[in-house]
């Protein structure tokens, strides 16, 4: 019961035995009142009877005093009037039965009336012949009483009804203040910082307010500090300070994660851009000028790849920069290198002279080490150049006979059949608890695998920019989901189910209608959902992933934040959008192998962050034996990877 409740409750029961007290002494004042009238009633008719009866002249006459006690009777309220000798011989008696229709009978019983009785003498001179008694009627009393208590009790009623409003209306007011701290503990649990700008004047409840708010604003700066710390070492560690984009150390980690190290089929483009004379333009112009024309490089090569989510760009120092341009194909790469060489030519910057820069890259479609992409991109920087005409230079890839070359129409084409023919292989892997030495797993990921033109397993994320660029991920998210809601052996195991999803879905209103369809009948069933967004695409589409989660969480549903601290984005954003866990990209994984240092701090640093939230912190990409150990000492929930289990198809993992 809520205080409210008890308080109005507690107040109404005082109130209602107030005015039963009130009522009961009301009644027995006025019982009193009526009974002194009827006393005296009686006793004035005893003696007027008792001197008319004594003023006879023939002593004891018997249809004389009949005549008169009836005369008497007969116009007042009398229960009974007799008349009796000096021995005791009744002369004249008169009685009524007592009739009391109009009150009820509990409340005779409950208020019984003795009819009082009043006596006198009857004399003959100064000899006594005679006494009266006279008792009056209770009936008339009866009404009095009960009309009185009727009456009053209403008045009673209407008042406590009135003062109940008015006082549940006051009392609503006064508790406002601890409904609005019930509000801001509940928003606190969901890791909502909310204050109270309205103060109440009750000294005990603005108290309260107060230290609710103090609370709050301390536990919002304790996430911010750490969420600061977390975001100084991760700028320490893998950003550049002057231009905000990646340095050498977080390229380096991106191509590991996501060619060196990565099996199956791969493609893409590394540039390497160089400014010409970059020391000439600090001597002349001053590092301020310098500077700027590094940052406004970077903000240009960011505008350009603003529809490649998964582009890396680096400063490698200097004026040297690296973008690397994951599943993209030849004809795609050299559009963006031209559209990058012809935008940083042309920079606001004022500068004496204009900019000199030259464009070199190389097409990779298999597993190589950065050195050697670097190596490559530097032969061909070195044959395209320096001037305003000159092109970027490209070198082809280096094949063998484990690489597929396909061109973006080549993509299309499949793409395609892979809607037309539905033709997935659902896998799953294991994200198990770190905590737990027996590696309890915490969710099951769907990985989604297709087979390429020479009968090869590709990843969907090969083919995923393709979709989003030709705006097919909606209808490709719908047929993924589709197979796998489809799937039995889901069903046989209590563990959520991981997918992936494009926030770029979440842009078409169809599409949601029908996945919230879609989840209302899983939770009827008990199948419960992580969705995983990548967090390179998280900025862009904030306010529909925050939109999604709160219409699935009531269902059962979570919503986590893959490849988490790929895209150098400040962690503020975990606080607006509050995902139920994280997984930290394998490419800062990757550095923990050398490393124990900034990067072992910045996962510590960020793990609390997290956790002052209620966000779940896992990391993916856990290939040794070695990564596992040095994971373990740290306070992640967490982790998945080739060395917990491979990725295997759904009949394998569930039985």
């Amino acid at each position: 019961m809520t205080l409210f409740r008890q308080l109005l409750g507690f107040a109404f029961i005082i109130l209602l035995c107030l005015c039963i007290g009130l009522w009961v002494a009301e009644l027995k004042r006025t019982r009193a009142y009526l009974v002194s009238q009827l006393t005296s009633h009686a006793q004035d008719t005893a003696t007027s009877l008792g001197l008319s009866l004594t003023a006879l002249t023939d002593g004891v006459d018997v249809p004389v005093m009949e005549t008169m006690v009836s005369a008497l009777f007969d116009r007042g309220y009398y229960q009974r009037i007799r008349v009796v000798d000096i021995e005791g011989q009744i002369l004249v008696d008169r009685s009524i039965n007592v009739n009391l229709d109009q009150v009820p009978t509990w409340f005779t019983t409950m208020v019984e009336l003795e009819p009082p009785r009043g006596e006198a003498l009857v004399m003959a001179g100064w000899r006594q012949i005679g006494s009266v008694t006279v008792e009056s009627h209770p009936g008339y009393a009866y009404r009095m009483l009960w009309q009185s208590a009727r009456d009053t009790g209403r008045w009673f009623l209407f008042t406590g009804l009135i003062i109940t409003l008015v006082g549940g209306l006051g009392l609503r007011g006064l508790l406002g203040p601890l409904r609005r701290v019930e509000a801001q503990a509940l928003a606190l649990c969901e890791r909502n910082f909310q204050i109270q700008d309205q103060l109440p004047r009750t000294r005990e409840l603005r108290q309260v307010v107060l230290a609710m708010n103090r609370m709050t604003s301390r536990i919002r700066e304790m996430f911010e500090e750490q969420a600061a710390v977390a975001e100084s070492l991760r700028q320490r560690a893998y950003q550049d300070p002057v231009t905000g984009v990646g340095n050498r150390r977080y390229i380096e980690a991106q191509v590991k994660a996501k060619i060196e190290e990565k099996t199956g089929t791969i493609q893409g483009a590394f540039l390497l851009l160089r400014i010409q004379g970059l020391q000439e333009i600090n001597r002349t112009g001053g590092y301020e000028a310098g500077d700027r024309l590094l940052r406004e490089s970077a903000a240009i090569m960011s505008q350009v790849c603003r529809e490649l989510p998964e582009a890396v760009i680096a400063r490698l120092g200097g004026g040297d920069f690296a973008l690397l341009l994951p599943n993209l194909g030849t004809d795609l790469a050299h559009q963006i290198a031209a559209a990058t060489l012809d935008a940083l030519r042309h920079p606001t910057t004022d500068l004496p002279d204009p900019v000199i820069i030259a464009c070199g890259g190389v097409v990779y479609e298999r597993a190589t080490s950065c050195r050697h992409l670097l190596e490559q991109a530097d032969t061909a920087l070195a044959s395209a150049g320096y001037g305003n005409t000159t092109p970027a230079v490209l070198l082809g890839a280096v094949s063998d006979e484990h690489t597929i070359t396909m061109g973006q129409s080549q993509w299309r084409d499949l793409l395609d059949c892979i809607l037309e023919h539905r033709s997935v292989i659902l896998y799953g892997q294991p994200t198990v608890s770190l905590r737990d030495p027996e590696r309890t797993s915490i969710h099951l990921e769907i990985l989604t695998r297709v087979s390429a033109p020479d009968n090869r397993l590709l990843s969907v994320g090969q083919f995923v920019p393709t979709a989003e660029r030709l705006g097919l991920m909606p209808a490709l998210d719908k047929m993924i989901i589709e197979q796998i809601l489809a799937e039995p052996l889901l069903r046989r195991t209590s563990l959520p189910t991981a997918i992936n999803l494009s926030p770029l879905s979440l842009t078409d209103q169809t599409f949601v209608i029908w996945l919230h369809d879609q989840l209302e009948r899983c939770a009827r069933e008990g199948l419960r959902l992580n969705f995983e967004f990548p967090e390179f695409r998280l900025l862009r589409h904030s306010d529909l992933i925050a939109a999604f989660a709160r219409r699935i969480r009531p269902r059962g549903h979570c919503i986590g934040i893959d490849h988490f601290g790929q895209g150098l984005i400040h962690f503020g954003y975990l606080q607006s959008l509050l995902p139920d866990y994280v997984k930290i990209d394998r490419a800062l994984t990757n550095t923990l192998q050398d490393d124990h240092g900034d990067s072992s701090f910045f996962i510590n640093a960020l793990c609390t962050a997290a956790h002052s939230l209620d966000i779940k912190v896992m990391v993916e990409g856990i290939e040794t034996e070695a990564q596992w150990r040095t994971l373990a000492t740290m306070p992640l929930d967490g982790a998945q990877g080739f060395f917990i289990q491979h990725p295997r198809p759904l009949d394998e993992l569930v039985r």
